[in-house]
Order: structure tokens, then sequence, then C-alpha cells
């Protein structure tokens, strides 16, 4: 577990930052402490720092996992972020996307949703933007 280099950091962000814009801040620095982003085995990971310093005993070979994963760095070096990130990208998305409850079941199976399956989308999203997807109950579903 290594921390990200500049390059690395550079195009995690980037990719972070077409979610959330500006709110890439407050990520870093929660109130309930300060969170990281630590690297292993190609996979990002966001770690508090007393986990982090709890886990400086054990040996990279041993760890095979620490803290939630954000993403992964494909062969080419380009960023892919997780399911597993939602849950902290929600809270902070800039355009968002909610689906009728008709046309959830259709999008969670990997189908298209259909200008009738929309039940709300923010103001000013362009097209081809990075959006998460939400039910009608406010319930984040995929990052797209």
């Amino acid at each position: 577990m290594r921390p990200l280099t500049e390059e690395e950091t550079r195009v995690m962000f980037e990719k972070i930052a077409k979610y959330i814009g500006e709110n890439l801040q407050l990520l870093v620095d929660r109130p309930d402490g300060t969170y990281c982003f630590r690297l292993h085995n190609d996979r990002v990971y966001y770690v508090s720092e007393k986990m982090l310093k709890l886990a400086a005993n054990i040996s990279r070979d041993k760890l095979v996992s620490l803290g939630t994963c954000f993403g992964k760095f494909t062969k080419t070096h380009k960023f892919r972020l997780h399911i597993t990130a939602l849950d902290y990208l929600a809270p902070y998305a800039k355009y968002k996307v909610w689906i009728k409850p008709g046309a959830e079941q259709s999008f969670l199976y990997g189908n298209h949703v259909l200008k009738s399956g929309l039940g709300r989308i923010t103001e000013s999203t362009s097209q081809y933007q990075g959006v998460v997807v939400y039910s009608m109950a406010d319930i984040p579903l995929e990052i797209l």
C-alpha cells in the first residue's frame, strides 16, 4: 500500500471531479477525520488516517484490501470508478438523474432508459456529462 504518484493523483482527481466538481476537497477533509487515497495492486482505496496507521503493521503481500475501493487503474493507466465509491460520491454529485420505478428494474439489469423513464434531471446537465443515477426514493443506483 503506497501513496499515489502525481500522475496517478491527477488522473484520479480528474475522473472524480467529472462527477462532484469542486466538492472534491470535502472527500479528503471530512469532519470525522482526515482521509487519504492509497494504491494497492492497481486499486485505489479511500482510507482514514487512523486505519492507515493500524495497517502499517501488516506486510504488503498479506494485505488484501483496506478501506473502501474507489476504483482501479487499467493497464493503459486510465482510472475506472467502482460502484463501491457511489456512497461517497452521491451526496456531492453536481448532476443527478432520477429514474421512475417502472424503468428502474430495467436499468439495473443493464438496459437503456427511455425518455419516458426519466423522473427528474438536474438543470443545465449537458450531453455526455458524468451523472449519478437515483431512484425516485433518492437511493443512488449507479455512476454514469
